[in-house]
């Protein structure tokens, strides 16, 4: 049985025009996501491919497509957060805390649109609390 957590204050209910507000932030950030996806896939293709190289200018490639690989990674894992959220829109349950089941406080998916968790649930998971 989880634990019962104290509801946010300063709740707003999140009607439909909200969550249509929020549904297309989500999907700018996702394009936003894509398209920077695609450069550095782009730039990891074209590195290396300059002519002939040394052994210094061979490690310095790899060194940076291992850079754009983890850029590559952190974007997927953006990327997954966004798909979460509209799913969750799509779903009825965007606003709901994952842990409690209470409301997420309109301020704070203003400051986080992927938020899964209320504030105080973050806390005490971030406390290893949860």
């Amino acid at each position: 049985m989880k634990p019962q957590v104290e509801p946010e204050k300063g709740l707003d209910k999140l009607d439909r025009k909200t969550i249509a507000r929020f549904r297309k932030i989500l999907l700018k950030e996702r394009e936003q996501i894509a398209g920077e996806v695609k450069q550095i896939v782009e730039s990891s293709n074209e590195m290396g491919q300059d002519g002939i190289q040394d052994i210094g200018d061979e490690a310095a490639n790899i060194y940076n497509k291992q850079i754009l690989l983890s850029l590559n990674e952190n974007e997927r894992m953006r990327l997954k957060e966004v798909d979460e959220s509209l799913d969750r829109i799509e779903n009825g349950t965007y606003g709901i805390c994952e842990e409690c089941g209470g409301p997420i406080s309109l301020k704070r998916l203003e400051v986080r649109p992927v938020a899964k968790y209320c504030v105080p649930c973050l806390t005490k998971l971030e406390k290893g609390k949860l």
